[in-house]
């Protein structure tokens, strides 16, 4: 115990120096600094780092590794922001940002690197911009790219480890898949409203994300943060939970969430966790894999069925014409109530998606209806439930009321 206390104090001490720049101020510094320069850490870096070099699990060879140690972040939401911010931060020598949005000013809610300076500008550059200040000493490779089949592989191949920050089934597939082909660990996390998961997948002898999620789920019934919100710290625990899981894979410290999903609920501050296996028959990972390439995502999650309904869709532009033309149609809105109190076309039924099956009655089998939700997804789904019943001349609003307040009706709250 003795000992114990003795080299906390030590430690203590010897950080308090290093932070305060005192170290370096005698002839004896010299030589500290040249045997942190042996280890590969420069006076700047063994200053920078010294609450790091002080940790008995991190040390200078631990930060050592991290400096030469890569990680690609995919998507730079809630998730990927802190991920980024913490690994860049933490020394880890080469960060890869992977995304091809635009900085929206919703992001700002939760996507705490950017400003309202950033609107409009590539996420990947004003990230580029913020992290190389908050360490010019790591390397920041942009990526402005989607992530698919096409490049996955090349991507991915550069880095030692992954974090999944995105926030779409083909994307968590693909990621997941293109790990297991390349043995390279995938750190994964979800946000929706005030919940969070988070696991390490594609690790040796470790489950992957189709041990867990073998088929995924039907298209219209899962939800994005953009239709069913989030709280704004919620991604930012996850992100966090997502770089702490990769720090520790490359330093080979601790216990990863490996065949662990670790589930956090924000609303009673508590986190459970559920324990799964590898799946012998797993599609990519089992004992006789039946995926051996990169496949498409899209097409694999559904997507490209609700692409077939294009033919039905109808555009704002061209309902607004509809409209100021006398053919008014009937508006059918299925989002839930609390999102209909927000915004609403004016002179529309509210039948909430759920329920719209039960409901049929409510509706004429002859009238023109225009099916709308926030972004069209949901409404796509209702479109296929409807034209399945026998209503014929049913549409979709593409892209939703956030398309039509975007294009017709700028007065018209976004959410």
């Amino acid at each position: 115990m003795l000992v114990s206390r003795r080299r906390t104090a030590f430690s203590c001490i010897w950080g308090r120096r290093l932070a305060e720049g005192s170290i370096w101020e005698s002839d004896s510094s010299r030589s500290c600094s040249e045997l942190f320069e042996s280890l590969g850490l420069t006076a700047s870096e063994t200053q920078r780092y010294s609450r790091h070099l002080v940790l008995p699990e991190v040390g200078p060879e631990g930060q050592r590794r991290l400096k030469r140690s890569s990680v690609l972040v995919v998507g730079l939401g809630g998730l990927g922001v802190p991920a980024a911010v913490y690994l860049v931060s933490a020394g880890v020598g080469r960060v890869g940002i992977v995304d091809s949005d635009l900085v929206e000013l919703s992001n700002l809610q939760r996507q705490f690197i950017f400003s309202k300076a950033d609107l409009g500008r590539r996420k990947v550059d004003a990230a580029e911009e913020k992290l190389s200040l908050v360490n010019p000493e790591i390397r920041l490779t942009c990526h402005p790219v989607r992530l698919d089949s096409s490049n996955a592989m090349e991507l991915i191949g550069e880095y030692d480890v992954v974090i999944d920050a995105t926030d779409n089934l083909p994307s968590r597939y693909l990621i997941n898949d293109t790990c297991v082909l390349q043995a390279k660990p995938d750190v994964f996390a979800s946000v929706l409203g005030f919940d969070g998961q988070a696991s390490v997948f594609s690790t040796p002898n470790g489950p992957c994300y189709r041990c867990l999620y073998p088929e995924p789920l039907v298209a219209d019934s899962v939800k994005s943060c953009e239709e069913a919100g989030v709280l704004n710290v919620i991604p930012g625990i996850m992100g966090s939970i997502q770089a702490n899981q990769a720090i520790g894979i490359l330093l080979g410290n601790g216990t990863p969430l490996i065949g662990r999903l670790l589930v956090f609920n924000g609303l009673d501050n508590s986190f459970n966790e559920i324990k799964f296996r590898k799946n012998s028959s797993c599609a990519v990972c089992g004992s006789h894999p039946t995926i051996t390439r990169l496949i498409d995502y899209e097409e694999f999650c559904g997507l490209k069925r609700t692409e077939t309904l294009a033919e039905f869709n109808i555009t704002a532009g061209q309902l607004k014409t509809a409209i100021d033309s006398g053919k008014r149609p009937v508006l059918l809105d299925v989002r839930e109530p609390y999102e209909y109190s927000l915004c609403h076309l004016e002179s529309s039924t509210l039948i909430p998606v759920e329920e719209l099956d039960a409901r049929l009655g409510e509706l004429k089998r002859d009238s023109e209806i225009v099916v709308y939700c926030h972004v069209g997804v949901r409404s796509a789904g209702a479109v296929r439930l409807l034209r399945q019943a026998g209503f014929a001349n049913v549409r979709n609003l593409q892209g939703g009321i956030d398309e039509w307040a975007r294009q017709i009706d700028n007065n018209m709250p976004r959410y």
